[in-house]
């Protein structure tokens, strides 16, 4: 019976992990676009070392 409910339990994860692939997705992120750039580019390098 043990065997019976480990099988059970695999099978319940699997279709799970199956069901959330496959379903719509849930993300939250707001619709941003595209951003416009509002700085000036680096006009000299910089020497680190």
């Amino acid at each position: 019976m043990k065997a019976v409910s480990l099988f059970n339990s695999a099978l319940i994860y699997l279709m799970e992990a199956a069901g959330r692939i496959f379903s719509p997705t849930d993300d939250s992120y707001p619709n941003t676009g595209v951003q416009p750039y509002s700085g000036d580019p680096w006009s000299e390098w910089l020497d680190l070392y």
